[in-house]
Parts: structure tokens; sequence; C-alpha cells
């Protein structure tokens, strides 16, 4: 038997070996692949659909019994359509926590008297999400954000900043570009090298290269970075009084890779362990104050076509859920 009618006897063994597609959603799968640009070879087809197949079965399930308040969240099939869950994981690396050896700034401010809702991108602090793709930053995104805010927050412009330039210079303070960062060591980096470039002269690539930062065309810089105590007052206490900050949550679930709308809250979610960097720019609740849900905004890396036009919305004072009071930390400039 000829190598080449092996490997057409296993190309068909492995089609064969995946369930047959319910031809009731052969229109959307159709239409899902068209809006994601997805192309498989004849031997991925089958295998995709069938991931496919399982997690929009899955969300329409969830989404059933949403309408009948099981859930306060919606999901709803996007481009991880066709990724197992364990695929998933394996992007979303425990991030290592820095032992923090001084008390910070924020403590002192809990007395303060601080506003029941805010959102600090009607406010003109956030700049439009992006999306990171298949380089693994993060970390990078909500750096960038939360200095994006502050400069705003000191001169009066919104510039988008370089994602590119942290992922390709913050190697040194330890950073592993698309493969593992920490926004700890990328402050680091950004307050030791006095600058931080701007997306429009240092552009994201999606990729790791060769560090090109120039000092002529600094856009950003900072002073130095705290840390925010591990509870949810101070957490709030910092987000009202110094704009948006960054935090980490659990993201390791299908909950969280397919959510629509909605209050987020993932009964399977570790308070101790985070995998995912995310820009926290406001909190809120629904219904009366005294017994409503509430909820903290939180930006993504991941498009707009993810979540809520690329934001979500997760559970508040609810024993920190999801870690995301575990590590928050905000630059000054």
């Amino acid at each position: 038997m000829t190598p080449a009618v092996l490997l057409a006897i296993l190309c068909l063994r492995l089609i064969s070996s995946s369930p047959a597609p319910d031809p009731v959603l052969d229109a959307e799968w159709q239409k899902w692949k068209i809006k994601y640009e997805k192309t498989y070879s004849l031997e991925e087809e089958g295998q995709k659909r069938a991931v496919w197949e399982q997690n929009m079965k899955k969300i329409k399930l969830h989404n059933g019994e949403n309408g009948l308040g099981k859930h306060g969240f919606t999901m709803e099939m996007n481009a991880f359509g066709d990724m197992t869950i364990e695929e998933f994981r394996k992007l979303m690396i425990e991030i290592p926590i820095p032992t923090v050896k001084k008390e910070n700034s924020v403590q002192k401010r809990q007395a303060v008297n601080v506003p029941n809702f805010i959102n600090w991108r009607k406010r003109g602090y956030v700049t439009p999400v992006r999306r990171q793709g298949r380089c693994n930053v993060c970390w990078a995104f909500s750096v960038a954000g939360a200095i994006e805010g502050q400069m705003f927050q000191k001169t009066g412009q919104l510039i988008p900043l370089s994602v590119q330039n942290l992922v390709d210079c913050s190697r040194p303070q330890g950073n592993l570009g698309c493969y593992l960062g920490n926004t700890y060591l990328a402050l680091q980096y950004v307050k030791e090298n006095g600058g931080l470039e701007s997306e429009a002269t240092y552009p994201y690539e999606e990729k790791e290269g060769s560090c090109r930062y120039h000092p002529d065309n600094s856009t950003a810089s900072i002073t130095d970075f705290e840390f925010v105590p591990k509870n949810e007052d101070a957490l709030m206490n910092a987000v009202a009084t110094l704009g948006p900050i960054f935090v980490a949550i659990d993201a390791r679930h299908e909950s969280f890779l397919f959510y629509r709308n909605g209050i987020y809250h993932e009964p399977n979610c570790s308070s101790s362990v985070v995998t995912h960097a995310m820009l926290l720019v406001g909190y809120g609740f629904v219904g009366e104050e005294s017994d409503g849900r509430k909820y903290w905004i939180l930006k993504n890396s991941m498009g707009n076509k993810w979540g809520n036009r690329g934001y979500m919305k997760i559970a508040k004072d609810q024993g920190n859920h999801c870690g995301i009071a575990t590590y928050a930390l905000y630059p000054r400039v």
C-alpha cells in the first residue's frame, strides 16, 4: 500500500470519526464561517463543525435557562466557536502576583465618599476596543489602557498607546512576549525606560519583534505605580478617585469565552487564581441600590465582536468574584 493511499485512508477515518453534522444548523454554520473568515481543509471541516455544534448547543441551553431567570447573563457564538475549552485554557496562563512590600496610598482614601455609579468610558478616558488576536498579550493592552486614562486626565488628550512597544521591549524586565507577561514588569519597563510610544508610531503586529522604541516618539511616561489592597471596597475607591486601572480575573470558563451581555457570574470561578488581564473602567448596579445587582465594568482585548462590543459586566461585592480584586495596579503620571 502506497503512502498516498495510507494518507487518504487516514483522512477518511478522521472525517468518519466526527459526529454527523446536524442539517438544521447548516445555514448558521455557513454564516458563521463567512462572518469570521474561517476556512478549513477537508480533514478539519468535520472536526471543527462538531466542536462548533457542541458549543452552539451549550450556548442555546444557557440562554434558554437565562430566560427563566437561572443566570444573569447571556452567551453567544463568536470567533472562538470552533475551539474546545481545553484549547482555550492553553491560552489562559496563570498570572504570577508579585509580593507587595508596602501599603499604598489607596488605603488612606477609603473614607472618602465615592459615587454609586461611574463609567470612565463615558467621560472620555478610554480608547476604542482593540483585538490581541493570536498573541497572548492581554497584560500589555491593560497596561496601555491604564496609562492612556491617566494621560488623558493630565493632558486632556486621549491617545492610543503602543502595545507592541511593551511586547517587544519589556523582555529585560522578565516578560516573555506573546507567551507570558506581567503588568507589574510592564509598568517597571515604562518607568525605567522613560516613555512609551503611541500606536500611530509603533503599531500592533500580533507577534513578537525586536525592540524599536525611539525616545523622540515617546507619547506617555509614568513616575511610579502602586498596588490596590485586595478587597472590593479599596478597588471601588481606586476606580472612583483615579480612573481606569488594571485588574486580572479567572477567565478559564466557557461562560467567559462566549459571554454576550448581562452581569457575569460563574459558580466555578476562582478568587485567587487569575489568568486574564483586563481594564476596569467603572462600576454600577441594576435595580435599587440597597438590594440591586452590583457590577464592575471591564474592557477586554478580544475585539468589539466579543461580549457587549468588547466590554463585560461582572458581579461586584460577591466575595471577590473571579478574583476581580486579587491583583489590581494603577500608574502615576
